[in-house]
């Protein structure tokens, strides 16, 4: 796989690691970026054997959002046009957000705008101490609209009116309080912590993984009856597969189960 603007590497242990590669731009995301990532996000989900994606950035930002020579482009587009292009960025974010498998943000550093709804996307994000973060829309007379699910998501609506509507600019602690991140350690230390919890999913069923994915984000969009529903009809799956049969087989002969290290 070999794209202008980001770069991916597979290890033996089915860890992908999707990096942002315009560290002269801090990672600006533009329709090179994006385009690159919908190509690299669909090789990913056809490949076997994948257990997670990682996220960063190369250099010493995460992602400054919006490039603003990709802004500048689209003043001068028609209104058809620039519906597309936000289109193309949506669509982006829910191909992240949709992964079959976890996706885990590796925040390197400053993360701005559209680089605060990939963080959202992630399911779980470890940020360098020291990094900056900062829904900053507002100050350019525009607003995180295509994001905005995601961040309302992640930060709860309360945070969210506070952040979109001042455009400060905040550290990585608040990040964290703000539930943009899972935990923020020390920027030589931010390695061992994706590390470690790569640790953990990899010592878990692949397939149970994915169907955990798909259960979470069914019960926080349907209604107390239709997950009634389907988280029975899941659990009734999930026992007839292999790996359920395995699992539970291996439990009570002691032995490891073929999906752990």
């Amino acid at each position: 796989m070999s794209y202008e603007t980001v770069e991916v590497a597979i290890d033996g242990r089915g860890v992908a690691t999707v990096t942002l590669n315009r560290p002269d731009k801090h990672n600006a995301m533009n329709a090179a970026l994006m385009t690159d990532m919908r190509a690299a996000l669909a090789d990913l989900r056809g490949r076997d054997g994948l257990r997670a994606v990682v996220l960063t950035g190369a250099g010493e930002s995460f992602c400054a959002g919006g490039d603003l020579n990709w802004m500048r482009e689209q003043v001068t587009k028609t209104r058809e046009e620039r519906i597309a292009e936000t289109r193309q960025l949506a669509t982006m974010l829910a191909e992240l957000n949709s992964l079959p498998m976890p996706l885990i943000g590796r925040i390197n550093g400053p993360a701005y705008g559209g680089g605060i709804g990939m963080i959202s996307v992630c399911d779980m994000a470890f940020g360098a101490r020291g990094a900056r973060f900062g829904l900053t829309e507002v100050r350019l007379g525009l607003i995180p609209a295509t994001i905005s699910p995601y961040v309302v998501n992640r930060m709860g609506e309360a945070n969210a009116r506070r952040t979109f509507f001042n455009g400060r600019l905040f550290d990585a602690d608040e990040a964290h309080r703000l539930g943009l991140l899972t935990e923020v350690v020390e920027p030589a230390d931010l390695d061992a912590a994706v590390e470690k919890e790569l640790g953990y999913i990899l010592n878990c069923a692949p397939g149970a993984v994915a169907m955990c994915k798909e259960l979470v984000a069914y019960v926080a969009t349907h209604s107390g009856e239709d997950n009634f529903i389907f988280t029975a009809n899941q659990l009734a799956d999930a026992w007839e597969t292999a790996e359920g049969q395995e699992g539970i087989a291996c439990f009570l002969e002691k032995r490891k189960p073929s999906w752990q290290q």
